[in-house]
């Protein structure tokens, strides 16, 4: 039987290569004469295996392209503290190095979900974690301490109670580098092998000058007064001009070799060295044809560049190809050039050129050399400010309750006066907040381009009013079978629901399997579990002809009897080749296989008699493995013979085991050093064909290279590949979709990279609940059908935090009740999996998101469909200023005239929401609109949660769009976080 496109995607999603990534090679340059100057090794990135073939259209190989690791997301002090009631403290850990912690109680995104985050400062780094709240139960700062692994202390945390502190520790954050960046560009004539004769060129060329235009805009230096990226402003020693642009919210300078000064008498030009050899990220324009001699790294005397992006203008084709060249010490980062790396459109290639150089100087800072550096200032800082706070530990400066629970209620003989100091605390910290954004250091969500961008995790939504609690469930063709607290359902988007098994079947697992014509289920708890197969074939004509529900009774034909009281099963990946089963009972692992038989003329499915309605004569019981301990996760992983070279991943007590499927011996793999230990996920992937390991507990995720058996032993080794991170949130459910890995918590689905553990996005989605991922990806969320209420939770909670009436301590806004105006109902959405892992982007069934649409501060009218702007300098100065006279209007007390915060906005808003949905008629399908809002409507806007604005009809089944459910995620440009309250 023919595989599903979902199934063999299903089976793929784990399959990836670093090679995307680019290959380590010895680079060597030579002079004129062919004697070697100098050598370096580099990974090179070409898109292609070879540097000329030619563009052939369709050949594209998608790539997403995403800032890495965000300021906007990363940043959380300046975000989420600087401004806002907040705790921090001081203490000492058992090698007497100084820490600092803050906690705050903030509302995620304006979802209306309370949760703490804390940040712990050490001289190692920084942590961060969100941790639940729970308006029953009080957080300590022990137990703070604890999720982060720092358990013993020399000295007991003290709440640290001067407002000066917030200055200390946006200096500490602002150690993780800077948000706006500079990068060098030198023009490079067709034939020059050096960097004097590169840098010798007095003028460029016409081609070099339109790829300057292309990068930003070219500015006079002389009076400048924005990031100047160390260029003189005042008496032009570095030239007259330069480029310059801003790129979602990062100032770019140019040090473009061109402009900087030029001296006949000096062959080696050293003031235009001091500005380009000095950059971390360079860019050589490269004239002449791709037959001629290319350009090497090791041309250029630095030992500051670590990343070259070369680049070529065809003048005849009108299209620029890229290649990139990253110093080996230099982590991996996105995006991966397409294939070939020939970019005709020039608004995309100039997005993907800046986006891969903000990320190669974050990832150049992760090499020993510069990481070092920041360690050694952290430390610095970390003792400075601690040695100064220590002297006031008698005055009152410093709390001396140990433990104190995280925002407490103040007593009341003392509460006047705790309220005066956290009013002067937020007044003083939003000062620094104002002054950090007017200086243009401030980590900012503005983009200056409206381009409409639909992002690879967008869902759809599958299910509206879903009415049940869904406990597991997988894909079936294009619906979904779903085990509910109803029984076990089979739901598609636009038929009524079936139901399949009643709830006397109460379905824990479950697996789809229709290249093997199989359904298999694990039901009920305790001694009655066990594991169930069915014919897919039997279940569906069931369904067709309407016959009577099944039961547990009626199911007693389907049991697998050896599987008695099992907790947990797990499948290969690859089981379209030979299906392995392995069970948990208890602390044994029973491996279960399917009988193979061979084909004889039509099928080769079982022959065993006619075809009976219940497979489990085709199941064969083939060993039991016994464990020193009942497994919490369980994962099969492939062998590359797939003979005698399978395992089984197990975790339980504190480490992760592999497990030979053949012998049942066990090798540790990973030893979790935690007091506490909750066991997530253990991925099998597969690079270059090559197995390893994804182990996910607590907070961490570590990949492990799987290293084959040798003559039955296994030997446990670090790899090169071998890499940690640590998630902002715990979750309780991990998906890899390379390139990307989904962590889905209680509220939120936080999206990083699979080749580096980096951040790419954090989508609050509340009281989410993952439901299937082997193919597509299915999770319930609850959506409110009345956005915003007559007083929006935003702008509640910006009156309870304005310093005129302080309160005690921040409490948390609540959702409310059902009963006070709102309605919520439980949506099912979807994630193709198709959109995740590189393939064409599915148009949505009823898309639940608006489109990620960045609107700049214009005066363009509401319900104009989003126009692609291009960068912009007066642009982004505008952005500078509207926010700084926004704040000044609210510090003074006065009304803002270009949109007041009245009762009226959320009806205005649903005004809005009217005319961009009539807006659509006029655009061509597929298209997905936004519009461009004056700063008035985007203020309004950020009083609720967006809507999407269109459903497209599905391409394949030709659906009609209908109403769309209120979306899960925030994917707004700013947030009321954002907008500083001086009122």
């Amino acid at each position: 039987m023919k595989s599903s496109v979902s199934e063999d995607l299903g089976c793929r999603r784990g399959d990836f290569s670093r090679k995307h990534y680019g290959s380590v090679e010895l680079l060597i340059s030579s002079d004129a004469d062919g004697a070697i100057q100098r050598a370096g090794r580099f990974r090179v990135e070409n898109g292609s295996s070879d540097e000329n073939t030619p563009a052939l259209p369709g050949t594209w190989r998608r790539t997403d392209v995403h800032l890495e690791n965000p300021e906007y997301h990363t940043r959380w002090y300046f975000k989420y503290f600087l401004g806002q009631v907040h705790q921090n403290y001081i203490g000492n850990d058992t090698e007497k190095s100084p820490f600092f912690l803050s906690v705050t109680l903030s509302d995620q995104n304006n979802q209306r979900v309370p949760q703490y985050r804390a940040i712990l400062w050490r001289k190692t780094g920084t942590q961060k974690i969100c941790l639940p709240y729970s308006p029953t139960k009080t957080l300590s700062v022990k137990s703070i301490l604890s999720a982060m692994n720092l358990d013993k202390f020399e000295k007991g945390p003290r709440e640290i109670f001067h407002p000066e502190i917030q200055k200390d520790l946006l200096v500490l954050e602002e150690q993780e580098g800077s948000v706006n960046f500079k990068f060098g560009v030198l023009f490079a004539k067709d034939g020059q092998l050096t960097d004097d004769e590169m840098f010798s060129n007095e003028i460029g060329s016409e081609a070099f000058q339109k790829f300057l235009n292309l990068l930003g805009d070219t500015i006079t230096l002389k009076g400048w007064t924005g990031y100047r990226g160390g260029l003189d402003t005042k008496n032009d020693t570095t030239g007259m001009h330069s480029v310059y642009t801003v790129y979602q919210g990062h100032e770019i300078m140019f040090h473009v070799s061109t402009m900087l000064p030029y001296s006949k008498e000096n062959k080696q030009q050293v003031e235009r060295k001091r500005h380009i050899g000095n950059d971390i990220v360079t860019i050589v324009f490269q004239e002449g044809e791709e037959s001629s001699p290319a350009f090497k790294p090791s041309m250029i005397r630095s030992h500051f560049t670590h990343i070259f992006a070369l680049v070529r203008y065809d003048q005849q084709n009108d299209n620029y190809r890229l290649k990139i060249f990253s110093e080996e010490s230099v982590p991996l980062f996105g995006p991966p050039l397409p294939s070939p790396p020939v970019f005709t459109d020039h608004q995309e290639f100039r997005d993907f050129l800046l986006v891969k150089l903000i990320n190669g100087e974050k990832a150049t800072l992760e090499t020993p050399t510069f990481a070092q550096k920041r360690r050694r200032t952290l430390d610095m800082l970390i003792r400075s400010l601690y040695q100064d706070l220590m002297p006031d530990l008698h005055k009152n400066m410093l709390n001396r309750r140990s433990f104190s629970d995280v925002l407490p209620e103040s007593p009341r003989s003392a509460r006047k006066k705790e309220e005066a100091r956290q009013a002067e605390f937020v007044r003083i910290g939003q000062a620094l907040k104002l002054k950090s954004i007017v200086r243009g250091d401030a980590p900012s969500s503005l983009a200056t381009s409206g381009i409409c961008k639909k992002e690879p995790w967008e869902p759809q939504c599958f299910c509206s009013n879903f009415p049940h609690e869904a406990v597991c469930a997988d894909p079936w063709g294009q619906a979904l079978l779903v085990s509910t607290d109803a029984g076990v359902l089979l739901v598609d988007d636009d038929l009524p629901s079936v139901l399949v098994f009643d709830k006397t079947l109460p379905v824990k697992q479950m697996h789809v399997l229709e290249t093997l014509d199989l359904l298999i289920l694990r039901a009920d708890k305790g001694k009655d579990a066990r594991l169930f197969v069915f014919r897919l074939s039997t279940v569906q004509k069931g369904i067709e002809g309407k016959q009577t529900v099944k039961s547990k009774y009626d199911c007693r034909e389907n049991k697998l009897e050896k599987t008695k009281g099992c907790h947990l099963y797990a499948i290969n990946t690859h089981h379209s080749r030979e299906l392995r089963i392995i069970v948990a009972i208890r602390n044994k692992l029973l491996l279960i296989t399917r009988k193979h038989n061979k084909p004889s003329g039509i099928t080769s499915i079982s022959l065993l008699s006619p075809l009976l309605e219940s497979p489990v004569e085709e199941f064969q019981y083939i060993r039991e493995i016994c464990l020193s301990d009942s497994p919490a996760v369980m994962t099969l992983v492939d062998g590359p013979t797939e003979e005698s070279d399978n395992l089984i991943c197990v975790a339980y007590r504190h480490q992760f085991d592999v497990v030979n499927e053949s012998t049942g011996e066990a090798f540790r793999l990973h030893h979790v050093e935690a007091n506490r230990v909750n066991f997530v996920a253990a991925i099998d992937v597969y690079e270059d064909g090559e197995a390893g390991l994804l182990l996910c507990y607590n907070y961490s995720c570590i990949y492990k290279k799987v290293c084959p058996f040798n003559g039955g032993s296994f030997l446990v080794q670090p790899s090169a590949s071998d890499f940690q991170f640590c998630w902002n949130q715990a979750p309780y459910a991990i998906v890899c979709a390379f390139p990307y890995l989904l962590a889905f918590t209680t509220d939120s689905i936080e999206i990083r990279l699979v080749v580096n553990g980096n951040l790419v996005h954090t989508a609050v989605v509340p009281q989410l609940q993952l439901v299937a991922s082997r193919s597509d990806i299915y999770f319930t969320a609850t959506a409110a059908m009345n956005e915003v209420s007559s007083g929006g939770s935003s702008k509640r909670a910006s009156a309870h935090n304005s310093p005129q009436t302080p309160p005690g301590r921040d409490t948390p806004v609540f959702p409310p009740s059902l009963g006070e105006g709102e309605s919520q109902s439980k949506n099912l959405y979807k994630i193709p999996l198709r959109n995740l892992v590189g393939r064409s982007i599915e148009r949505p069934l009823k898309s639940p998101l608006v489109s990620k649409v960045i609107t700049p501060p214009t005066s363009i009218g509401v319900g104009i469909a989003a126009i692609p702007v291009t960068h912009s300098l007066s642009l982004s100065r505008m952005e500078i200023k509207e926010i700084a006279s926004r704040t000044r209007r609210e510090l003074l007390g006065l009304s803002d005239d270009g949109g007041p915060r009245l009762e009226g906005v959320p009806k205005a808003k649903s005004k809005t929401r009217k005319q961009l949905e009539e807006s659509q008629g006029a655009h061509k399908p597929g298209i997905t609109s936004g519009s461009l809002e004056s700063p008035s409507t985007s203020e309004a806007h950020l009083e609720g949660r967006y809507h999407s604005t269109s459903s497209d009809p599905d391409p394949v089944t030709d659906r009609e769009g209908s109403p769309v459910a209120g979306s899960p995620f925030q994917l707004t440009a700013s947030s009321d976080e954002d907008i500083i309250d001086l009122k």
